[in-house]
């Protein structure tokens, strides 16, 4: 069981707000493959694009959402901006549910015979 830092409970309403949005900024596929290439380190919208084979329109949109949720971040290098995750706690969340998904899988695969 991962160990969760107290907080209130019923939550408060702004409290729930922030998680939702939190949220519903990691529900979209795309987003949780930039999050997975930033696990290894800072890239720029260009980079993210050439390795997801995407344009750096989308990538743009899609970080825009995951920064104005406060995930990631940007910081000027000269002419590159590149791109970080800044809330650790999303890859922990990821681990969490990729946890439950082997758990899951294996719990069906064993059903199965296999």
């Amino acid at each position: 069981m991962v160990s969760t830092p107290q907080v209130p409970h019923p939550l408060p309403p702004l409290v729930v707000d922030i998680v939702a949005n939190r949220f519903r900024a990691l529900g979209e596929p795309m987003r949780i493959r930039i999050l997975d290439l930033l696990r290894d380190g800072e890239m720029t919208v260009g980079e993210l694009a050439d390795a997801l084979g995407t344009t750096q329109q989308n990538i743009s949109k899609h970080v825009g959402i995951l920064q104005r949720a406060g995930i990631v971040g940007r910081r000027r290098d000269g002419v590159r901006t590149p791109y970080a995750i800044t809330d650790e706690t999303v890859l922990d969340l990821c681990g969490i549910v990729c946890g439950g998904i082997r758990r899951e899988t294996q719990g069906l695969a064993d059903a199965l015979g296999g």
